[in-house]
């Protein structure tokens, strides 16, 4: 036999038993294990390449079968037996992102929080869809869909989408929004889609597993879109990490929460959530993604709600997502606006913050719940390989209804904001505010919680 293809068929046995060695040790979901597998997959990974390349050498096309059974586009449904799905950038998208003369790459973003459906919102959209029963959401969004207009375009769904065999609800901290949410998001122009929040598990595992699914079908169907922040399994955490490319840069997403209102997958369960208390994990995943992309984007759910103030606690987590190499952190949750600031690496770098971009839509019935950021800002990729986020700018979004019931809940931008409006507002007359003064309302208060909040610099009120 030539020795050639003696190395050939020892390469491809070794690659077998390493695989079956790989599959058993993913399988142990206790944490000691979760971190030998992370430095072993590591290890292996390295092994298999150079065994790759023998193969390949030889002659040998089943190796280039596995490779390409591995490249899995970022848009593709995920398998619930994802042990062999991978992962590679989705689709190029380069409207309106630039390559500068230098060779730096310019992308423009526009990021907004909470997209909070409670009761009242999809109530709004079911009053004025054609038949009553159905749901117009774009009666809700049309006022605001000229201003997601970004490169990359970023929500947090709140609520969790699970499709057929689940009820609707919209109270009392349990929700699971319509199937025609999904497309009217899509039909805004976002196409980050960031699941990773405390109401994860209001239906539970099998929820979370219908709206991963119903993601799935949306990201076929829309082969632009990602939809990240939840992972089929520990493989699926540790070694896909969602990715997008423009302009021939990649974008990396990570996504992490700080709770889950109590609840926790079963201890059999293969879905993974990280939390932020799981800064070793965190931590490996940011090295991870810079290892592949060129722009790593981290979305964190956290902090207190209804509080201007930010912990020390997120401060500090913040600080180290950006020393670990996060070049920008989108922070949502306590459904207010909070601010936001450039931090500084040991390196003289900078990464940038917004610690909570506050609600883009709720039934909330307090003043400062009903005014949110939309953030829009560009990320300049460098030649030498360095990261700046510019141009930071920072514009109210105004949830508006007509009386105590909210009905006709839609938003505006401050820009098309008017004093009648305000005046219309139905805030005063709602009995479930907190109290007389967070029911007041007009175009001075709107500017002065706002003000509160967002450094003058990164206003925008046109």
């Amino acid at each position: 036999m030539p020795l050639s293809q003696k190395k050939m068929q020892n390469g491809l046995l070794f690659f077998r038993r390493c695989a079956i060695i790989k599959w058993i040790f993913c399988r142990r979901k206790d944490a000691f294990m979760k971190q030998h597998i992370w430095i072993y997959g590591k290890r292996l990974a390295a092994v298999l390449t150079g065994i790759a390349c023998l193969c390949a050498a030889a002659g040998c096309s089943k190796t280039n079968e596995i490779n390409d059974s591995a490249a899995v586009p970022a848009n593709a449904p995920v398998s619930d037996s994802s042990a062999d799905s991978g992962e590679t950038p989705s689709d190029d998208s380069t409207a309106d992102s630039t390559a500068e003369a230098g060779g730096d790459t310019s992308i423009h973003v526009v990021a907004v929080g909470d997209n909070l459906v409670q009761q009242c919102v999809y109530q709004s959209a079911q009053a004025h869809s054609n038949d009553g029963t159905s749901y117009n959401f774009d009666y809700c969004y049309d006022n605001i869909k000229p201003l997601i207009n970004g490169d990359l375009n970023i929500i947090n769904q709140e609520t969790l989408i699970c499709g057929d065999g689940f009820e609707v609800s919209g109270s009392n901290f349990n929700f699971n929004s319509p199937v025609e949410l999904g497309d009217a998001v899509v039909g805004m122009g976002f196409n980050v889609i960031t699941m990773c929040n405390n109401h994860l598990l209001d239906k539970g595992e099998s929820g979370l597993n219908g709206c991963l699914n119903y993601w799935d079908q949306k990201m076929q169907q829309y082969p632009d879109i990602l939809a990240c922040g939840v992972y089929r399994d520990y493989v699926d955490m540790q070694q896909h990490i969602r990715t997008k490319e423009f302009n021939g840069k990649t974008v990396a997403f990570l996504s992490y929460t700080e709770n889950t209102n109590g609840y926790s997958l079963p201890d059999n369960s293969e879905l993974e959530i990280v939390y932020t208390s799981q800064e070793d994990i965190i931590q490996q995943q940011i090295a991870a993604a810079k290892e592949i992309a060129d722009v790593v984007v981290v979305t964190c759910h956290w902090g207190v709600e209804d509080t201007y103030n930010v912990t020390d606690g997120v401060k500090a987590l913040a600080q180290k997502i950006i020393d670990w190499g996060g070049d920008v952190i989108i922070g949502t949750h306590p459904h207010v606006a909070q601010t936001m600031e450039y931090l500084t690496r040991p390196d003289g770098t900078q990464g940038f913050v917004f610690y909570s971009l506050g609600n883009f839509i709720s039934a909330q019935t307090d003043n400062m719940n009903l005014i949110g950021e939309l953030a829009d800002f560009n990320i300049v990729a460098k030649e030498d390989g360095s990261v700046t986020i510019e141009d930071v700018k920072v514009s109210p979004v105004i949830t508006q209804f007509d009386d105590g019931r909210e009905s006709n809940l839609r938003l505006y931008p401050y820009s098309m904001y008017t004093d009648e409006l305000a005046a219309q507002h139905g805030l005063p007359y709602c009995s479930s505010s907190t109290g007389p003064s967070y029911q007041v309302w007009s175009m001075e208060k709107i500017r002065e919680l706002f003000d509160i909040s967002v450094p003058e610099q990164f206003r925008n009120y046109n």
